[in-house]
């Protein structure tokens, strides 16, 4: 279909074929990175009990910068990758569930844990919150990663 054909198709409120395939593509992009996700949350996991067991013996001032550096540094690409989950959904018309736990998911990973671990310094119950939120924030993926597998594209 020429460009012309398509937006004269529009005008006339005729839908082209190029949509549901865009949006098809991005519903498959959607699940993939919702697994992708879950990895990185796993991996996560992994990373903050490695730090912890490296500061060990150390005390928190000796090394908690470089013991905690890959879990910040997986932590915020984790953030962009909730944004690109949101982005998708949105494209793909995921649904309204989808969508909004998408926006959840983006809260949680970019504004709660890093407001949680910066007054983790302060008051150690903070850092127990920060722990919470990243299991709740794998359950989020959990779900929705869960919900996508049923759907059909």
């Amino acid at each position: 279909m020429t460009e012309q054909h398509e937006l004269d198709a529009s005008a006339r409120g005729v839908t082209t074929t190029r949509a549901p395939g865009l949006r098809r593509g991005a519903y498959l992009g959607y699940r993939w990175t919702l697994f992708a996700f879950l990895v990185a949350g796993v991996a996560q996991i992994f990373l903050a009990g490695l730090g912890v067991f490296r500061l060990q013996g150390q005390g928190l001032t000796a090394g908690g910068d470089s013991a905690f550096a890959p879990h910040r540094a997986l932590g915020f690409t984790m953030g962009g990758i909730a944004l690109l989950i949101l982005v998708l959904a949105v494209i793909a018309l995921a649904g309204a569930r989808a969508i909004v736990l998408s926006a959840i998911l983006v809260l949680l990973t970019s504004l709660m844990q890093s407001l949680l671990a910066g007054l983790a310094d302060n008051h150690a119950i903070y850092g127990g919150l920060h722990a919470l939120d990243g299991l709740l924030i794998l359950a989020v993926a959990g779900y929705l990663y869960a919900g996508s597998r049923q759907r059909r594209t």
